[in-house]
């Protein structure tokens, strides 16, 4: 489907793949992109990345006491969002053997295929 012949040699087309890893443990989400990347440069293939975007912070201020009756004291709740991306050129088949690595609990990755 995907191969070009150029006076007589066959290339395949590669795709630019794009891979954010998203995850509230910074442990977790640097060890599966470690992986990927490892993987990734096994194949021979053209990485970049891991490009670190800002954390984004959610954070809630709650009163300590249900019924507002004695000190007003403060709960803050805080939870971090840390998200990874990653650039590979390849062919989509190869994309599904660099994906297959075990991937922590707790992170999400999203592939998006370009043309």
């Amino acid at each position: 489907m995907a191969a070009i012949k150029k006076e007589g040699v066959d290339e395949t087309v590669k795709h630019r793949i794009r891979i954010t890893l998203s995850s509230t443990n910074v442990q977790n989400l640097e060890k599966v992109c470690k992986d990927l990347i490892n993987a990734a440069k096994s194949k021979e293939l053209e990485v970049k990345g891991p490009v670190r975007l800002p954390t984004k912070f959610l954070r809630i201020t709650t009163r300590k006491t249900p019924c507002g009756e004695g000190s007003k004291t403060w709960d803050r709740f805080e939870m971090r969002i840390h998200k990874r991306i990653v650039d590979l050129k390849s062919p989509s088949e190869i994309v599904k053997q660099i994906t297959s690595i075990s991937i922590a609990p707790g992170v999400e990755v999203e592939v998006t295929v370009a043309e």
